[in-house]
């Protein structure tokens, strides 16, 4: 080879490799295209599902583009979030309308059905709340046992095991002995499952 010609190769090899890493990120680029466009027709599908009433197959279709989608887009939010509603997963309904609405604010072209929607989702959540804190309440109303484990002892409610109960006043703070718990701040499992029934007084 001539001196100039192995000149020249030195000279062109770069260009050659440079040219080569601009086809690999335009071949990349064009892959991510084409993914995240079969994606969205997934998304289309679901809505489609969604709107057939078919909200289990359209939640998996959903979460598919959830998790493969590299920027979520914010009708996404929405249409998850409308599902989940029509799914009875209230608290996940709350979560991604929210979000559409955060992100959209009242520009976006769902605002409205997204904002009823929400309404309609917190009211759920709040009922599903009371409901829960009514079984819960019946369950301690009843003559139920909660085991309390080998040592048989646990940490009283009342003072949180400080074995002092702290009263605020106008002129400063009121401690007294807690009347309930040992010294060491604890109930027997039996004082404490008739604590939680209202059956245990305090100590005289």
């Amino acid at each position: 080879m001539k001196y100039s010609e192995f000149i020249l190769t030195l000279w062109l090899l770069p260009l050659l490799a440079l040219g080569q890493n601009q086809q690999a990120d335009e071949y990349r680029l064009l892959m991510e295209q084409r993914k995240r466009a079969d994606l969205l027709r997934t998304l289309d599908s679901a809505v489609n599902l969604m709107n057939e009433g078919r909200y289990e197959t359209a939640d998996a279709k959903m979460l598919y583009v959830l998790n493969n989608i590299r920027s979520v887009p914010s009708d996404l939010t929405f249409y998850f979030g409308k599902n989940s509603f029509y799914l009875k997963k209230y608290k996940q309904a709350v979560d991604w309308l929210s979000k559409y609405l955060q992100l959209k604010g009242t520009s976006g072209r769902f605002y409205d059905e997204a904002l009823d929607l929400l309404r309609r989702a917190e009211t759920e959540v709040r009922n599903e709340q009371l409901l829960a804190a009514e079984k819960a309440k019946q369950v301690l109303s009843s003559n139920y046992d909660i085991d309390c484990g080998p040592s048989g002892k646990v940490i009283c409610p009342v003072c949180k095991g400080t074995t002092v109960l702290i009263r605020r006043g106008s002129f400063g703070n009121h401690y007294s002995t807690c009347p309930y718990c040992d010294k060491h701040g604890f109930l027997t499992c039996e004082q404490y499952n008739r604590l939680i029934r209202g059956e245990f007084n305090p100590k005289e």
